[in-house]
């Protein structure tokens, strides 16, 4: 639990520090960077940022609860013996 608290973590620690942008995005924050508006500019990054996170917090999302309900109800001890049932059929 604590390496997926640490990847979690890393990962929208990351993506704050990087500025990803599209060739119509970069040109649009270039014209109004050079008009002294760099408000806009990093609006416009905090956006493109906020869209990019959310699908893979969805999927993060969604894999834990498929992760916990699988795993539910059974003991260490079963959950092993299923393993090693897949691993040698």
């Amino acid at each position: 639990m604590k390496k997926v608290l640490f990847v979690l973590l890393l990962s929208v620690v990351s993506t704050t520090m990087s500025f990803a942008q599209c060739a119509m995005c970069r040109s649009v924050v270039e014209s109004t960077v050079s008009n002294g508006r760099s408000q806009i500019a990093s609006n416009l990054n905090m956006g493109i940022l906020y869209l990019l996170s959310v699908p893979y917090m969805l999927a993060m999302v969604i894999g834990f609860l498929w992760w916990r309900t699988s795993n539910q109800g059974l003991s260490p001890k079963d959950i092993m013996r299923q393993k090693l049932k897949q691993a040698f059929k």
